[in-house]
Formats: C-alpha cells, structure tokens, sequence
C-alpha cells in the first residue's frame, strides 16, 4: 500500500540526481556565468543511493528516473543502473539526458538495465542551438539520439522546452523529427523554477497556443484518453503520431503528482517549487538503518501538502520566482541540483 500524503497522493515516482554537473548552459535552466556546485565528498556514493531507493520501495515506488544536472558525467553510471535494475519492485527505470554522451554510452545503458531513455532536444538548428546553449554539440546529441535507438530502446522521448520569440517556430519541424527517429516529443512549458533568472510570462508558450498552431498545420488533433501521473498530456496527430504537453506553468496537474526528488548529496524535495527538504544523506551515514529511513521517509510524506505550480499561479508573475542571490546562497534551489 503506498504511502499517501495529505492529499491522497501516492508516494510513486523518485527523480534520483547522480550529480549537479552539466555540460551545457541552457537558457532556460542555466543562463547565469558562474555556479555554485556540491562538494563532491557530500555526493551519494553508488552504494548509498541504491540504500535509500531500497528505503522507499516499500513506500509504494517502483518508478526510479535518473537525472542531473547532466547524468551521463557520473563516472561508471551503468554500474549503479545494473544495481538498480536487479530489483524487481522497480517497474520502470529510466533516465533524462541532454545527450551530448549518449553515442558513446548508449548499449552499456542500455546492457545495464535501462529501460527508457528521455533526451533534451529544444531544437533542430545548429546556430540557434549554439545560442540557447553555449555549445556546439547538437551533431553529438542528433548521435546520441540514433545510438539510443540503435542500442535496443523501444521508449524514446525528446523533451523540447519551448520559448516565445526562441523556438516556438519548430513545433511541426521537431514532431516530424520525432516520427521520424521513431521517438513521441514532449513539449514543455518555460518555467521560472531553479536558475530560470531570465524567465519571463511573455516568454511562455501555453499549451493552448501549441495545439492551435499544430492542429492548423496537420488538422484535428485528439487527446489521449489514459489514467496517468504522467507530466505530459498526450495528444494524436490524424496519422495517429503521439506526442506531449507538459503545461506546469499555465495549467499545472499538481492534483496527481506522485513525484519526488533526491539531490545528487541526498536532500529529499517533495516539489519542483520546494524551497527546503529533508536531508536523508546525514541519518544514512550516521548509521540509519533502512527502517529508520523508511519511518522518516513516511512521516515528511505523510505531512506533504505541496502544490507549488499551482500556488505560483497566484503570485507575482512579473519577477522570476528566485532571485540569482539567493541561489548563489542555496545551491538546493538550482534545477540543476535537484534534477528535472
């Protein structure tokens, strides 16, 4: 039975970071010149992550999704997919990259147990891709993406964050690409969470405005009628192509988020929004047993009444939700740190 918190919602879903690294310096999450990273001696080891999944599984988890900062620059990542994957309780074991390593790593993730890929590609022009993310390394990720497919992955996702006046012109060109790479595109709202410093309302592409200009180009579009606590509602071209629309800014689904989040140094966030969490990494080295761990884990969910995208909703929407000084104070409060 899963744990439930204050809202009924199921204890399902756990976005484990392996580190707050990342290669690229993407305008919407990393825009800033200089960061303030983790200790690396405060980092999870391999061991340590796997014990505290194993503290939530009898929770009600059996959906572990790794991410980062950059994932793929942890050293010797598959070893800690393979432990993971060993357990059966773990239904669904998946990984969000930018995939500028993936050529090089997909078969030994994909050997190693993994189950799904998710691949960040905002978008499909080699300059404009060069300015949104001080990198010229979309030929790399266009590899990563045909070696994921190659390796064996049957689900591959490419999620594509979408900014007015930036991107929001290669909606058609991206969803034929998908079909293409045999791969369902999410598009996903600009959001003003972590290091977003240069967020703004105007920027925003609401779901709405993305269907009306799909359906004018391919006609009628039709939702997915499917029980899930997904982030993405799923729509079907007339050709019967899949694709998303996560709308956490503008029509946020709170109401069936099952998701939490484990820092790369072991801090539990029970919300994207959260601006504190609970450190699960000091009991663990201060000799926690698995119980204690589980007993802690139940009493913070127990009390969770988060509903951050939905209180943003109501606030100042003129200013981004976290001022740079601030995060130069917390690097907790950084997307990079607590994984997407």
């Amino acid at each position: 039975m899963p744990s439930v918190d204050r809202f009924a919602r199921p204890l399902r879903s756990l976005r484990l970071s392996v580190t707050d690294r990342c290669n690229l310096r993407c305008q919407y999450c990393m825009p800033e010149t200089d960061y303030v990273w983790l200790p690396r001696e405060s980092l999870l080891t391999f061991e340590e992550a796997a014990r505290i999944v194993d503290a939530f599984t009898p929770l009600g988890v059996d959906r572990v999704r790794l991410t980062g900062g950059e994932p793929l620059l942890r050293r010797d990542l598959p070893v800690l997919i393979a432990s993971l994957a060993d357990r059966p309780v773990i239904q669904d074991l998946a990984l969000t990259t930018n995939g500028v390593l993936l050529a090089r790593q997909a078969r030994d993730l994909h050997d190693a147990g993994l189950h799904r890929i998710t691949i960040s590609l905002d978008t499909l022009d080699p300059a404009r891709f060069q300015r949104l993310t001080r990198s010229d390394e979309l030929p790399a990720v266009l590899a990563g993406i045909d070696a994921a497919a190659e390796a064996g992955f049957r689900s591959l996702k490419l999620d594509t964050v979408i900014m007015r006046g930036v991107n929001d012109d290669e909606l058609v060109p991206l969803l034929e690409f998908a079909r293409r790479v045999g791969a369902e595109v999410r598009f996903i709202e600009y959001m003003d969470v972590g290091g977003a410093t240069q967020w703004t309302m105007k920027a925003v592409v609401s779901r709405k405005e993305m269907l009306a200009h799909i359906a004018a180009y391919y006609g009628s579009v039709t939702p997915i009628d499917e029980i899930s606590s997904a982030p993405a509602d799923r729509f079907r071209l007339p050709d019967g192509t899949p694709f998303g629309i996560i709308s956490s800014t503008t029509e946020p689904f709170c109401a069936s988020c099952d998701r939490s989040r484990l820092t790369a140094d072991g801090v539990w966030l029970l919300c994207l929004y959260a601006t504190t969490g609970t450190d699960l990494r000091r009991p663990l080295r201060a000799g926690a047993s698995s119980e204690d761990l589980r007993q802690l884990i139940t009493a913070v969910w127990s009390m969770r009444a988060d509903r951050g995208a939905e209180e943003r909703l109501g606030m100042d929407r003129e200013t981004t939700l976290v001022p740079i000084r601030t995060l130069r104070k917390n690097a907790h409060l950084e997307m990079h740190t607590r994984g997407g």
